[in-house]
């Protein structure tokens, strides 16, 4: 069992323990030095959350296929930012890693409508726009096969190398 899949255990444990029978239903009782925390602290992910809640024609959940945002979603999005609780740092950081990514690249084919914030066309992928995400998403399909490549010469990751590697003094 990895160090995540313990801490994950380790959470669902801690939760349990923490929680009581009250009326047949469970309730959790955490205080604010206990509360649990959000697992992932990705900043990235953190942006998208909110842009998912408020606009989830444009910002699907997964297994929901990716649509094409049109384009300037950016500045749409950005008279919305009190209502999402984000930095304009932290919105283009969300809009650009969502619009990354195989899932998005295979929504982008040719004459694909692309949606505003409310889900309507707002425009058309174009034949170059079309063309430019099967590159990135080759070139992304190359640069997995050589980090696995890599993984089964070295057996480890490379972050978990260099780690190891590091002087804890």
């Amino acid at each position: 069992m990895g160090f995540e899949q313990l801490a994950g255990l380790r959470d669902q444990l801690l939760a349990e323990k923490k929680s009581q029978q009250v009326d047949g239903t469970q309730h959790i009782k955490l205080n604010s030095s206990t509360r649990a925390k959000p697992r992932n602290h990705d900043p990235a992910v953190e942006a998208i959350w909110p842009l998912q809640k408020h606009f989830p024609l444009a910002f699907p959940v997964n297994p929901a296929p990716k649509v094409p945002l049109k384009e300037g979603i950016l500045q749409d999005a950005e008279q919305h930012l009190e209502l999402l609780g984000l930095t304009q740092e932290q919105l283009k950081l969300g809009i650009s890693t969502w619009c990354r990514g195989n899932r998005y690249w295979a929504s982008m084919v040719e004459n694909a409508p692309r949606l505003d914030l409310s889900g309507q066309p707002a425009g058309v992928v174009t034949a170059t726009q079309a063309l430019h995400a099967r590159q990135q998403a080759s070139r992304q399909r190359g640069q997995d096969r050589r980090h696995r490549a890599k993984l089964k010469e070295g057996g480890q990751a490379p972050a978990v190398v260099a780690a190891v590697g590091q002087d804890t003094n």
